[in-house]
């Protein structure tokens, strides 16, 4: 259900715009707040877990997210609606870092990888399906309503949830470190103030604003002044909201951080250009395409799986080969993507099922070796880390790849020449990612002991 409110609004702002009367401005920011609420929070609520118990954090992100759920979805004004899912970001951002800690805590070896590999299923099927589920259900309920059960949706679903995790998920796993339940408030303040001047610009470029960006001046001594208190803390003998010894000295995590990062900065934006492209440029519901952007669903769901049972064998060469094998489907849907006729649904699967298959084995397998020697005892605010610098990717990216589409739509008047223009501005953030995991690769060995 998270990572699903990320991308199902896309199809939607159509039927917002017009359930609600109000301008794309507005709308772009129950795109954008979310994203932006969630990444400021996904370090503190990992931290958050590790002291006070994954289940209580589950619990609680879970009940903010249904309630704010049917808040939007009953939203009788626009300024309601974004406030709803600022809400609804905050509660997921407590909630997404509770999984990846689980996972640190209750497995080891390749056990790990496996169940690395089924989240790392949900995160790619999460967001390519998104569009289909929601054009689905505009499609049932009707452009003038069907909005608001994308959000409604969630309250059962998140109801019964409710039961399973305060039945199954445990209280703590205990190690050998008894829990410290401190918390560095102004560790928290310092990354969080650090992510909105980063993360505020680039949401308000897609809602028009200029002024914004020059928070981007607050990003450096913010982040400056961060490191600085959280060795601070270390030196204190306290409890750092991140132990930033992580970065220097755990095998795999700096790179893996950056793999992330770049992998979701190019990936992330093609969905939101394909569903504008397909719609406002083809002329297809939005149920017609969100279906024609299955093949890439399907790919994910076939090798996050395989990718996490491999990767213990494999190790890093996996993401290279992983990132080459999407960067080569992206290619060939620049090279068939038609201009402004309606295009056969087969001349777009086989490039998607491609990119689909490279970008299942990209995620599942730079998790697990990211965290691999990552102490169970801060793996939720290490994973909550991990995550942060996804989310920020995914908000840079779809920034830069809707606005290279839109500029270029403008200049050529030609969506099929706009699409490329984008996914040529994927492929090269791609390029970087695949570059940080050649790194990766080659430093291992003098990583190992």
């Amino acid at each position: 259900m998270v990572l699903l409110d990320v991308t199902i609004v896309n199809v939607a702002i159509p039927s917002m715009r017009t359930g609600l009367d109000t301008s794309a401005g507005s709308i772009q920011w129950v795109v954008s707040g979310y994203a932006l609420a969630l990444g400021l929070v996904l370090v503190s609520g990992g931290r958050l877990g590790d002291a006070h118990g994954r289940r209580r954090m589950m619990l609680i992100g879970l009940t903010g997210f249904v309630l704010a759920s049917a808040a939007a979805g009953l939203a009788p004004h626009v300024a309601v609606l974004v406030g709803a899912r600022l809400v609804q970001g905050v509660a997921a951002g407590l909630l997404t870092p509770q999984s990846s800690g689980l996972i640190q805590s209750l497995f080891r070896g390749p056990e790990r990888g496996i169940a690395f590999g089924l989240f790392g299923f949900t995160v790619s099927v999460s967001s390519a399906i998104g569009p289909v589920l929601g054009g689905l259900l505009i499609a049932a309920f009707g452009e003038e309503s069907g909005w608001r059960w994308i959000f409604l949706v969630n309250v059962p679903i998140g109801a019964v949830l409710l039961v399973a995790i305060a039945r199954l998920v445990p209280g703590r796993v205990d190690d050998d470190t008894p829990p410290d339940t401190r918390l560095d408030g102004r560790g928290a303040v310092l990354l969080g103030g650090a992510v909105l001047a980063l993360l505020y610009p680039v949401v308000s470029l897609e809602t028009g604003q200029r002024w914004p960006l020059l928070l981007l001046l607050l990003v450096a001594p913010l982040g400056v002044a961060f490191v600085r208190h959280e060795r601070a803390v270390v030196g204190a003998g306290g409890s750092p909201l991140l132990d930033l010894g992580l970065l220097r000295t755990t095998p795999g995590y700096a790179s893996g951080i950056a793999v992330g990062s770049l992998y979701f900065t190019g990936f992330t934006g093609v969905f939101l250009v394909l569903s504008v492209y397909l719609q406002d440029g083809l002329g297809y519901t939005p149920l017609h395409a969100g279906l024609l952007l299955t093949p890439f669903a399907v790919g994910s769901a076939v090798a996050a799986p395989l990718a996490g049972r491999v990767v213990s064998r494999v190790g890093r060469p996996l993401t290279v080969i992983a990132l080459s094998v999407m960067m080569a489907g992206l290619v060939a849907l620049a090279l068939v993507a038609p201009g402004e006729a309606p295009v056969a649904w087969l001349v777009l699967a086989l490039p998607l099922l491609v990119a689909g298959l490279g970008g299942g084995a990209v995620v599942s397998p730079n998790i697990t070796l990211s965290l691999a020697e990552v102490p169970p005892r801060m793996g939720g605010a290490a994973g909550g880390a991990l995550q942060t610098g996804q989310r920020i990717g995914a908000a840079i990216g779809a920034a830069v790849l809707m606005t290279t589409y839109q500029v270029a739509v403008s200049r050529t008047d030609d969506p099929g020449s706009a699409l490329r223009w984008a996914l040529g501005a994927s492929l090269v953030l791609l390029a970087c990612a695949w570059a940080a995991a050649v790194w990766s690769w080659r430093a291992e060995p003098a990583a190992r002991p």
